[in-house]
This record gives C-alpha cells, sequence and structure tokens, in this order.
C-alpha cells in the first residue's frame, strides 16, 4: 500500500509542481497514474521513492514513513524510472549482480530470479553484452530485472512499457498482473491511456499539480464518461 497524505512541493519558491495532494494506493491493485507532461507525476513518485522530500505533509510505502524510516521504505520498493540509460559500461549481468548485492538478495534467490525473468524478456543471451550495446528497449527490461529481483511488494514503474517491444509489453503487464494477484502493489504512469483502461483497476488523474480523479475504470464510467481518454482530456483541460 501507498498512502500519501497532504503532500505539497515546491520547487524555486514559487513553481507547485505537487499541490497538497492525497491518495491511498490500495495493495492488491494495479494503479495507473495519469497526467500531461508538467502536472506533476514524475514529482509525485520521486516523493514516493524518496528521491526527493516533500514540503509537507506524509509519505507511506507499505506501512513505512518516507521520513522517519526511510530504509524500510526503499526497501519495500521496485523502482524503475523513466530514463533507462545507467551504468552503461557494466554487462547487463554484473548490472544485476550489483542491484542484488545492494538489497542483499542471496546467491541462489537472484540466479533464480534472474534466470527466469531473463528467460520471460529474452535478455538471457545478452546478459554478458555491456549496456552500452543494448537497445532502448533492452536497457528498459534490463533496469525492470533490477529492479524487481529482490522481490518487493511495491512496484513503482515510471512509463516502463516506452521502447518496450510488443511480447516484452505483454511479459511486464502480465508480471504486473500477477504480482497484484498475489495482494501487492502495482504503481505506474503512462501517457498510453489504452492501455491504463485495458491494465489497471483503478486510476488517478493529475493536472497542475493536483488529482482531478480517483477512483476505478468502471466508476469513472457510471460517473457519465464513455471512455478514459474523453474524461482525461476534459478534466486536464479544465485544470
Amino acid at each position: 500500500m501507498i498512502e500519501i497524505v497532504n503532500v505539497s512541493k515546491t520547487y524555486g519558491g514559487r513553481l507547485k509542481a505537487v499541490d497538497d495532494i492525497s491518495l491511498t494506493v490500495e495493495s492488491g491493485c494495479i494503479y495507473g497514474f495519469l497526467g500531461p507532461n508538467g502536472a506533476g507525476k514524475t514529482t509525485t513518485i520521486k516523493l514516493v521513492t524518496g528521491i526527493i522530500q516533500p514540503d509537507c505533509g506524509t509519505i507511506r510505502v507499505d506501512g513505512h514513513d518516507t521520513k522517519t524510516d526511510a530504509l524500510g521504505a526503499k526497501l519495500s520498493i521496485g523502482f524503475v524510472p523513466d530514463d533507462p540509460n545507467i551504468f552503461l559500461r557494466l554487462k547487463g549481468i554484473e548490472y544485476l549482480a550489483f542491484m542484488a548485492d545492494i538489497y542483499g538478495v542471496s546467491s541462489a534467490a537472484r540466479k533464480k530470479v534472474i534466470g527466469e525473468m531473463a528467460e520471460r524478456f529474452e535478455m538471457t543471451s545478452a546478459l554478458g553484452d555491456k549496456i552500452q550495446s543494448y537497445s532502448h528497449g533492452m536497457r528498459q527490461k534490463i533496469v525492470i530485472m533490477g529492479a524487481l529481483q529482490h522481490q518487493p511488494k511495491v512496484w513503482i514503474l515510471d512509463e516502463p512499457m516506452t521502447g518496450l517491444d510488443p511480447k516484452s509489453a505483454y511479459e511486464l503487464k502480465t508480471m504486473m498482473r500477477e504480482h497484484a494477484d498475489k495482494g501487492n502493489t502495482v504503481f505506474f504512469s503512462t501517457h498510453v491511456l489504452e492501455v491504463a483502461e485495458k491494465v489497471c483497476d483503478k486510476v488517478a488523474v493529475i493536472g497542475a499539480g493536483r488529482i482531478l480523479y480517483a477512483g476505478g475504470i468502471e466508476d469513472m464510467k457510471k460517473s457519465g464518461h464513455a471512455s478514459l481518454e474523453k474524461m482525461f482530456l476534459e478534466m486536464t483541460q479544465n485544470a
């Protein structure tokens, strides 16, 4: 579970990127986070993952307060950023070993998890190559593998399907569903509204730093919106 309570973040003393937002992302749920460019999506994700600190408010991840128990919160998170261009001189397997060491994953556990994910993402033969030789999609896959191999309860994914081929995107969506169905949490941002509508149990729409809608897809349709796309466009234009 992720709990965001009355959180704000201002840059440069003037630009309020996140403006007094509250949001609860329940366990057992795939929760989509939607908004136009500059709406506050990435800032919110950075606040939840502890990359930056809020000006005010409280954030809890799997029961851990990100201020008073930052390490506990971070150990509960598997975070995939929107830019996969990291540690390019390492080989894929070296990067995965590095991430496993950070999270204290045992040799036996990492071997099993890496083997399974490499097979699902068709990366087994590429693990011995340097990341700088990878395509964008392959870099995205190795970052996903690194972030999830310690089997965290909470997945936070920022535009995770960008650059993925159709099969890999399908595998990731399947993994997200499997993870949520085990009682865990998946929170991901996307610009592809069709993906959000098909994959998510609930969505939140942010615009101008404020939460404009938070709830289920079916509840949204009952409120008179024929599609997520129409609701999104109407809300963000008004914001």
